[in-house]
């Protein structure tokens, strides 16, 4: 009776379950990948929660929102829907810090 994998064919089978197993290591540990898994988890989820500050320019608070939101940016707003309302910020700093 012949053996179903001949001792190449179960190097080669070991040579890329090792490579793969490693490159999903590396991968995980990798900080851009993780950025990119909660960046999808926050697209589908509804966002993330969130602590917002508004500053103006003397850096004094302008106010603060907490809760579960998405951010859209550009260059001179910033734009959230927190607690089913929508706001938008023009031309003032913004710190969103996950919770």
């Amino acid at each position: 009776m012949k053996n179903k994998f001949s001792s190449a064919k179960l190097k080669k089978i070991i040579v890329i379950t090792i490579s793969v197993s490693v490159l999903i290591v590396s991968m995980a540990a990798c900080s851009s990948f993780n950025r990119k898994i909660k960046d999808t988890t926050s697209d589908f989820g509804g966002g993330l929660n969130r602590t917002i500050t508004i500053y103006d320019y003397n850096g004094n608070i302008i106010k603060t929102y907490e809760g579960k939101c998405d951010i859209e940016e550009s260059e001179n707003k910033v734009l959230f829907d927190i607690n089913g309302k929508r706001t938008i910020i023009y031309n003032a700093i913004v710190i969103a810090e996950e919770n």
